[in-house]
């Protein structure tokens, strides 16, 4: 198949769309991948990029059209100016691009914003191509959980985009079970809506890697590891009072991998709360030296706020750190926190619950290295079996050969 992939993030930024990008080529398909200038998450562009652009328009075999867009800078406003300036950009200058050119099928990659479907949607009508679109992230209920937006009027508003995108997919891919529900809401029927996880990077499958240089050496200590995004959805707040609550414990030790737009409030607290010999902020590294990291961890650490549809989220990170065989430390409720108890690879705690993490960590903090060993095969045994990506990207390519099948009259109606 030849397939056009719409992204408003792309390599060189660390997303799981790179890894799918390289799976569906060794599949033997051809890819174009439509994205904007990498800017995040630092918000500016990044320096590579702006000196030598050139160097970033082919990624392995795929070829790679970028469109400029407003940096993501700092603050709110800018945010959605950089979500509008890539959807305008993508459909007026992406669509000029891309004229003339045939597709069997249009993917689109929406960890957030919405907005990235409506370049999907044009290109969708006007390739007479079907249309899948990969829902990672639930607007307008994300907006509100994190306080992006409040007016009701706007939040209407978005909601009403929402329908109007979805309406215009030929396959929806939800990134969790609970997320079918909410997304049909919009259809007329749950029909066109497929449970698609996502799964352990391919990068993250060296297990033979040498412990990573940049963690400073503390034999004896208990490494409890938070690799990733650091924004207003990881409820730092949280994990912050978890970590003074286990103040005295001199043996415990916090690893924060990561960056993000609440990574400077993080480090702030750290330095006010005079945690910073046992709360690290080891910044941002290359998703592949994480398995360097990993041979540091006792414990991975995913969290999520205590909103709804946090619940219904299933944080990416999650299959990565049961791949790893590391057990895992789940302060979030609803679909993540049940993978977890599925698994038996961890401990898992109410989303919110400062005092229920810091149990968590010493009740695995008291067990012996072979019971924590346990917990993680648990863990790498139940990914292995139920995110598995080879396992996980033939389905998709069974199902994007499908649209393709059905002909290109069934792909333009709205």
């Amino acid at each position: 198949m030849r397939l056009l992939i719409v992204t408003q993030y792309f390599w060189p930024e660390n997303f799981r769309i790179n890894d799918l990008v390289m799976g569906l080529v060794d599949r033997g398909h051809e890819i174009v991948v439509l994205t904007g200038y990498p800017n995040y998450p630092d918000g500016s562009v990044f320096p590579a990029f702006r000196s030598n652009p050139t160097a970033f328009r082919t990624y392995g075999a795929v070829r790679v059209e970028r469109v400029p867009l407003l940096p993501r800078g700092r603050g709110g406003l800018r945010l959605m100016l950089n979500y509008a300036s890539f959807a305008l950009s993508a459909c007026i200058l992406g669509a000029w691009r891309l004229r003339g050119e045939r597709f069997d099928a249009i993917f689109a990659y929406e960890p957030s914003p919405i907005t990235i479907g409506l370049p999907a949607a044009l290109l969708r009508r006007l390739k007479r191509a079907p249309l899948a679109f990969w829902v990672l992230d639930l607007w307008p209920e994300t907006l509100r959980a994190i306080g992006a937006v409040r007016s009701p009027l706007v939040l209407r508003a978005v909601g009403q985009l929402v329908g109007f995108i979805y309406r215009r997919c030929d396959l929806i891919l939800a990134q969790s079970r609970s997320f079918i529900p909410q997304i049909a809401r919009y259809l007329r029927s749950s029909d066109r809506v497929i449970y698609f996880p996502a799964w352990a990077e391919a990068a993250l499958e060296n297990s033979t890697a040498e412990p990573s240089s940049v963690v400073p050496s503390e034999p004896g200590s208990f490494n409890v590891m938070f690799t990733g995004n650091i924004g207003d959805a990881q409820d730092f707040p949280s994990v912050l009072a978890a970590a003074e609550l286990l103040r005295e414990r001199t043996d415990i030790r916090w690893l924060i991998v990561g960056d993000g737009r609440a990574a400077a409030w993080v480090a702030a607290e750290v330095a006010r709360r005079k945690l910073g010999d046992r709360f690290l902020m080891l910044g941002r590294h290359p998703l592949e030296q994480m398995p360097q990291f990993y041979r540091h961890a006792d414990a991975l650490l995913v969290s999520l706020r205590d909103e709804p549809v946090f619940g219904l989220t299933l944080p990416g990170k999650l299959q990565s750190y049961l791949a790893a065989g590391v057990p895992v430390l789940a302060m979030v409720n609803g679909e993540a926190a049940d993978i977890v108890r599925r698994s038996g690879g961890g401990f898992t705690c109410a989303a919110g619950d400062a005092a229920g993490l810091a149990a968590a960590v010493t009740k695995l903090a008291a067990l012996t290295p072979a019971e924590r060993a346990e917990l993680g095969r648990r863990g790498k045994a139940f990914s292995a079996k139920e995110f598995d990506r080879s396992m996980l990207i033939d389905r998709l390519e069974g199902w994007l050969q499908k649209l393709t099948a059905r002909g290109a009259s069934a792909a333009v109606a709205p």
